[in-house]
């Protein structure tokens, strides 16, 4: 289980990638899940949930084109009440999310960090990472490609 706490929504997701540890790149080699690593993790279950509440399809880059994307497939949209298609413009009025997570939805993987020790619970949880912390994990993983 992974968290995203700017949402306040927890997901099972897939573990796609270990791609930095702070005590050594061997554990990042031999993709070793050790606490505080920091893995890329599959994004599409938060997809779909944030699909669901606001109403905003984070894969697409331009947000108004849902409906247009659901005509060329030949599916109608899907019918909601008055009351739900007002409850989800309230809702995406006041949400916004930070430009490198979107980037990061477009990618289909997003960064999180191991919060549990999985070696001795036989389970991986952690959380979603954001704002100065997503930043500062971004700059490590560019130095590291770099070199």
């Amino acid at each position: 289980n992974f968290s995203w706490g700017s949402e306040h929504c927890a997901k099972s997701v897939r573990i796609l990638d270990v791609v930095y540890n702070a005590t050594s790149n061997e554990l990042v080699r031999t993709k070793t899940l050790t606490k505080n690593s920091i893995v890329q993790v599959d994004a599409q279950p938060f997809k779909q949930w944030y699909l669901k509440k606001y109403g905003v399809d984070l894969g697409k880059k331009g947000k108004g084109d849902k409906h247009k994307d659901a005509a060329k497939e030949g599916e109608e949209p899907e019918k909601k009440s008055g009351h739900v298609i007002a409850k989800l413009k309230g809702r995406a009025a006041k949400q916004k999310l930070e430009p490198l997570i979107e980037d990061q939805f477009q990618s289909g993987r997003l960064l999180a960090a191991i919060a549990s020790r999985p070696g001795q619970s036989g389970h991986c949880d952690g959380y979603i990472l954001e704002g100065e912390e997503l930043t500062f994990y971004k700059k490590k993983l560019e130095k590291k490609k770099k070199a």
